[in-house]
């Protein structure tokens, strides 16, 4: 069946849903989007007004082919929404020589041949003094790097899809995805609407929504915490970059874009289990701050130890930490994309364009073997 005549339905138009009803709209396919919210809400896993885009990968350099086709992605968005989703700033990647991630980031660089700078632990402290070096650190400056806007990227995909003719049911929760003969019945509230194929990307509700799901899930709650710089010449200079410290405690930051604070952030192992999804504590207690002061204490003096704002959200970690992307086993017309672990916001056109392959196509040409669902045994 062509693309024009495949009806397509969206679960969740949040970070990957947005991008997916804006791919398959632009291939012709009717799209139909569901969302418990709207897009651009900030009750799920995107929110903070910053998050970063990089191009050098240390989690696994096989993401890189996918971060070009991402890269292209953001610019065309752009172009045809005539905004600007994302500014390209540059992105520090910190730490001891000998941790792994450096040797990847390093790894991903020379197979990929990408834009960057090596820095030494006294050019580093020189060039950006904001940082308290460590004895045996080193950075990697990843120049095809910066930050992306996700609030106003989400609404600005999924309006480009409307644009294009989808429709987004706003305020609409699925409550069961049915493989039925031939296609896909979506269940919500309202009642039930038959589809040729279903791109599911619940975000947290992911275990809520798929129960029997084959793979865990982990869904954690984070804090995003926002500090005040002393010296703030030195983070809102001429170079301002995103950056991410890799050890001895994995965090990361962004210079906000109006040069008022830094915002923080810490890795999964620093959060605590997010429970229901429906029922999030978005209360921070003083001692979830501890982590942060320490932080700061060590690696940035110079921010105010006194939080201005704090915001909390959600994320799905996979064991591997490698994402779900793919066919529901045993139910081939249901593409499900989930369990991004934390870094899946830069790649979110990408994956959103490989929803688009699945559900039209049946196959992707992007190298997705290493994240696929079909035949995959762990999370």
């Amino acid at each position: 069946m062509s693309a024009a005549r495949k009806r397509v339905a969206v679960v969740g138009v949040g970070t990957m849903g947005s991008q997916a009803a804006w791919r398959l709209a632009a291939r012709g396919a009717e799209v139909v989007g569901y969302d418990r919210f709207a897009p651009g809400h900030d009750r799920s896993a995107a929110g903070g007004e910053t998050r970063i885009f990089r191009s050098a990968h240390f989690e696994d350099s096989r993401y890189v082919p996918l971060l070009k086709h991402a890269d292209a992605l953001w610019e065309q968005l752009q172009q045809e929404a005539g905004r600007e989703l994302r500014r390209l700033t540059g992105c520090l990647l910190m730490g001891p020589t000998g941790h792994h991630q450096m040797a990847t980031v390093l790894q991903s660089i020379a197979e990929h041949d990408l834009d960057h700078e090596v820095l030494d632990a006294e050019i580093l402290a020189k060039r950006f003094p904001q940082y308290r070096i460590e004895d045996g650190d080193a950075a990697v400056l990843d120049r095809r790097a910066g930050f992306i806007r996700p609030e106003l990227t989400i609404q600005t995909a999924a309006r480009r899809a409307e644009q294009l003719g989808a429709v987004i049911r706003r305020y609409s929760t699925v409550r069961e995805i049915v493989p039925v003969a031939g296609g896909v019945e979506i269940r919500t509230d309202s009642g039930s609407e038959r589809f040729d194929t279903a791109v599911v990307t619940p975000g947290p509700w992911v275990n809520d929504l798929l129960p029997d799901l084959p793979w865990e899930v982990d869904v954690r709650r984070l804090v995003s915490a926002w500090y005040v710089p002393t010296t703030p010449e030195a983070w809102f200079g001429e170079e301002r970059p995103a950056f991410i410290r890799t050890a001895p405690t994995h965090c990361y930051g962004l210079p906000s874009p109006d040069g008022i604070s830094v915002k923080l952030g810490l890795s999964r192992a620093l959060h605590q289990p997010a429970g229901d999804p429906n029922q999030l504590d978005r209360t921070v207690r003083p001692e979830e701050l501890e982590i942060f002061s320490e932080l700061i204490g060590r690696h940035m003096p110079d921010l105010h130890p006194d939080p201005t704002r704090l915001s909390v959200y959600m994320e799905g970690y996979t064991e591997s930490s490698r994402p779900l992307v793919g066919p529901l086993p045993g139910a081939e017309n249901v593409i499900l994309l989930a369990g991004f672990s934390g870094h899946g916001f830069k790649l979110s056109p990408a994956f959103g364009d490989i929803a688009a392959d699945l559900a039209l196509d049946g196959t992707s040409p992007q190298p997705i073997d290493f994240i696929s669902t079909v035949g995959r045994t762990e999370a």
